[in-house]
């Protein structure tokens, strides 16, 4: 019952005609710059979780989601009980050894030094968005008795001049006897052409087969490490500890996150940045709570008086103004919400904010909603909103009743 009339008197409050119009209208900003706040945090933050995903979708459609390396290669004995280890888990979905180093791709026209990497042809496909990538040519690097076929970045097929079907050749530094480095010099023939719409894959990449990788860079019987695929991404951190657990230290295990870890950084850093930047609006907002809420205490001085003298306790008059206070948040909270769902929807079905498809690779602002985005926003909008309302609250409960009619 006691709650009850608190809360009826605090609506009254806020919807009754004020003698001082200021109030209503400082009441009114603050309530728009909530509303305004929230709802630009939450299309930011969207926006924000819209490139994070399209940055991880990219990565991962090429990179594992867990990779498996040793510092000195992992011989074939090595990769044995890596392979036990790995078929006991049922996450997996595949996986694959690879081998990957630097070396001069050579041309008739041109020459770049590219990343080479030797995949196994037959597992490539469970670990790797590769063949699905193929623009040109085929995904080939099975031996079929003449040169070792390789597969080409788009970037690097048209810088070096080569298409599907010329014979480019690698080379690559080897130690030979008394420690001099002597090249190691390979032809292979191009059997086809990938798009990763990533530019270091599509600029920097080549793939061949293990084999001629370990023949390029004379590692026979030895690869750099395993990649492995899961049948859910989630489950990354919680396959790694238990793949570190079985195989040592000896051995490093790296989720997709670890691969990149600086790029994910730098993007986390900026989506706090943001986040702190436009809470600073609603920082505002609230600071226009405490004002009005403050001169409404000045005007309701009488009320409060007479509040008390029927005998209205003290917690009574706080939750009354704070009730005022949590009202204001919690419209500018769902108002805001609602706007940020609805801006969003809109860019994700409609596309109102396009990109340039020729400096881009996608053709508009990417949107992403997140419902822990809509629960942190709200929470911490409603929570400056209370904070806001507890110093004019605390000195309506100061009021003396005495004082507050001996001129009325």
């Amino acid at each position: 019952m006691l709650g009850s009339y608190t809360t009826f008197i605090a609506w009254r409050y806020l919807k009754s005609k004020r003698k001082i119009a200021l109030i209503t209208i400082i009441s009114l900003i603050s309530l728009i710059g909530v509303t305004i706040g929230v709802s630009a945090l939450i299309i930011v933050l969207s926006v924000f979780n819209g490139f994070n995903g399209l940055v991880t979708r990219i990565l991962v459609e090429f990179d594992p989601h867990i990779r498996i390396e040793k510092k000195l290669g992992i011989e074939d004995k090595e990769l044995a009980s890596i392979e036990k280890v790995i078929k006991d888990i049922p996450q997996v979905k595949g996986y694959s050894p690879f081998i990957t180093s630097k070396a001069m791709l050579i041309s008739d026209r041109n020459n770049r030094v590219v990343y080479v990497k030797g995949i196994d042809p037959g597992k490539a496909g469970l670990v790797s968005g590769l063949p699905e990538k193929i623009v040109l040519g085929n995904f080939d690097l099975f031996d079929s008795g003449g040169l070792p076929k390789i597969i080409l970045g788009l970037t690097i097929s048209d810088h070096v001049n080569a298409l599907v079907g010329d014979t480019v050749t690698l080379v690559s530094p080897s130690f030979g006897t008394f420690g001099l480095v002597q090249p190691n010099v390979r032809k292979f023939v191009v059997s086809g052409i990938f798009e990763s719409n990533n530019k270091d894959y599509d600029g920097y990449y080549v793939f061949v087969s293990v084999k001629s990788a370990q023949s390029l860079f004379d590692m026979r019987g030895k690869i750099n490490g395993v990649e492995i695929r899961l049948y859910n991404i989630n489950d990354s951190e919680r396959i790694k500890k238990i793949l570190q657990s079985h195989l040592g230290d000896k051995f490093q295990v790296k989720t997709w996150y670890d691969l990149h870890k600086d790029l994910y950084s730098v993007m986390q850093i900026e989506r706090w940045v943001a986040y702190v930047i436009l809470l600073l609006i609603i920082f505002v907002a609230t600071f226009n709570i405490l004002g009005s809420l403050t001169m409404s205490v000045i005007e309701k001085t009488r009320d409060i008086g007479i509040l008390k003298a029927m005998g209205a306790r003290n917690s009574d008059i706080v939750k009354i103004f704070i009730f005022e206070g949590l009202i204001i948040g919690l419209i500018g909270t769902v108002l805001g919400g609602l706007i940020g769902y609805i801006v969003c929807y809109i860019q994700q079905r409609y596309h109102i904010f396009p990109l340039d498809p020729t400096v881009y690779i996608i053709p508009s602002l990417p949107v992403e909603m997140h419902l822990s985005d809509f629960v942190v926003v709200g929470l911490g909008a409603i929570v400056l909103c209370l904070l806001a309302s507890y110093y004019p609250a605390k000195r309506a409960s100061r009021v003396i009743p005495s004082e507050a009619l001996r001129w009325e």
